[in-house]
């Protein structure tokens, strides 16, 4: 008798134990990838809250220290603010005192000009020592009180290694016009260094080391037939920026300089290659063309003409290479200065300015 066949079914109990074991592999698989991720999680979320918490003390300690800051920039503001009402009732106390000089220099005698000069340089020693105590710790080695940061529109370039400063010290530095020249020449010394015109060109060389770069040194001559260093036994040294001391004592020394004599400009640009190493600026402060050169003039005059080839042998002894830089104060009957010196300025690559009378 034949065996019945026996019926094949898909769903056999081996293939269901089969697919128990896959279904049980795969579910201890999601579990423990599943746990392994939420270790993962916790892990990275508490090294993220170690670090915002450590931000936060950051925020906190930046916050006490800007409260702090703040405090102190409010009482150097007041501080300031009281200076600069101080400095500007100053100014107007000088600038009172030029009009009043002004006014007088062709119908006052001697004396009450004097006396006016007297109360100008009073205000100026009031600033003076209001400049002192100003003075703060920065790049600036002194410091200018004046009536803005005009340094902003001069269009000079303030720096260098090594830098020159050339201050015209002639009679014509006494006044603008000729007559008024010839009247303080025969005044008093003290007179004369009281002269307004002489008064601004002493502010504008304290003006220039206020803004000169604390690394670089510098030189200070000034000159009329001859030459001389403000800082005694320096001529054809350098000396340093930083040292306050010294420059201090050039200021000092400036302010006691009489104007007196003729212009020579060939001298003191001459004196340039007696320095070890050459400056790499110069500043010209000066109000015209020069009247004499290497040598006293025959004559007692001299013509415009003449002095344009006194000023032309005069730059050629400029080393090649050195930017001059010229401060121009306006003189009556010489037009040609103006554009001779700004030819010199424009030739070396250096600038040119005529100050306004109440810069800087």
């Amino acid at each position: 008798m034949a065996r019945k066949r026996q019926r094949f079914t898909t769903f056999s109990l081996s293939f269901l134990d089969i697919m128990s074991c896959g279904f049980g592999a795969v579910a201890l698989i999601f579990l423990i990838i599943k746990h392994d991720a939420d270790t993962r999680v916790e892990v990275e979320n508490q090294d993220l809250m170690a670090e915002v918490s450590m931000l936060e003390e950051d925020i906190r300690d930046g916050r006490e220290q800007l409260v702090r800051a703040k405090n102190t920039v409010s009482e150097l503001d007041q501080q300031l603010a009281d200076a600069q009402g101080l400095a500007r009732r100053i100014n107007e106390n000088i600038r009172a005192a030029q009009n009043r000089i002004r006014e007088l220099d062709d119908n006052a005698d001697d004396q009450q000009i004097e006396d006016l000069e007297a109360q100008l340089a009073a205000a100026r020693q009031r600033r003076e020592e209001l400049e002192r105590q100003r003075i703060e710790q920065g790049n600036d080695v002194r410091r200018f009180v004046g009536e803005g940061q005009r340094q902003y529109l001069t269009g000079l370039k303030l720096g260098g290694a090594r830098i020159l400063i050339l201050v015209d010290a002639s009679n014509s530095m006494l006044d603008d016009t000729l007559v008024n020249v010839i009247r303080r020449r025969n005044m008093s010394d003290e007179s004369k260094r009281m002269a307004p015109k002489w008064l601004q060109t002493v502010e504008t060389v304290q003006w220039l080391t206020a803004q000169l770069p604390k690394q670089s040194q510098y030189q200070i001559y000034t000159f009329d037939t001859a030459y001389r260093a403000l800082n005694e036994d320096s001529e054809a040294k350098w000396l340093d920026i930083g040292d306050g001391a010294s420059l201090e004592e050039a200021i000092l020394n400036l302010q006691k300089v009489t104007p007196s004599g003729g212009t020579s400009l060939e001298n003191v640009l001459a004196s340039i290659r007696d320095f070890e190493q050459l400056p790499d600026n110069i500043y010209i402060i000066t109000d015209g063309l020069p009247t004499q050169g290497t040598e006293t003039p025959k004559r007692g005059t001299v013509s415009g003409r003449e002095r344009e080839e006194l000023f032309e042998r005069a730059v050629e002894r400029i080393p090649y290479g050195i930017p001059v830089n010229v401060i121009l104060f306006p003189m009556e009957g010489d037009p040609k200065a103006s554009s001779g010196f700004w030819r010199l300025a424009m030739a070396t690559g250096g600038s040119y300015l005529t100050p306004s009378e109440d810069w800087p």
